[in-house]
């Protein structure tokens, strides 16, 4: 009976680092669409109001600065669940 106990412990462990490393993969699939989709918007609202290409360019860093805060502090999470 404990020998069923040890090898589902192991393959709960392993189960869980494999789940670990496919939500980090998603969370930079997800970041990286999120920020060329900011980049694309707001390139093309320059293209057509010229005159307010600054307010729209300061947005558009702080918005993919707070996407990829996010996408770092969820790829942590993940680390840490593989590592631990």
């Amino acid at each position: 009976m404990t020998t069923l106990f040890i090898i589902l412990e192991v393959a709960g462990m392993a189960l869980a680092k494999i789940g670990a490393a496919i939500g980090s993969s998603i969370i930079v699939l997800g970041a990286s669409y999120g920020i060329s989709k900011i980049g694309a918007t707001a390139l093309e609202s320059m293209a057509r109001q010229p005159e307010s290409a600054g307010d729209i360019r300061s947005s558009m860093v702080i918005s993919a600065a707070l996407i990829e805060g996010v996408s770092f502090f969820a790829i942590i999470i993940c680390a840490l669940v593989i590592l631990l």
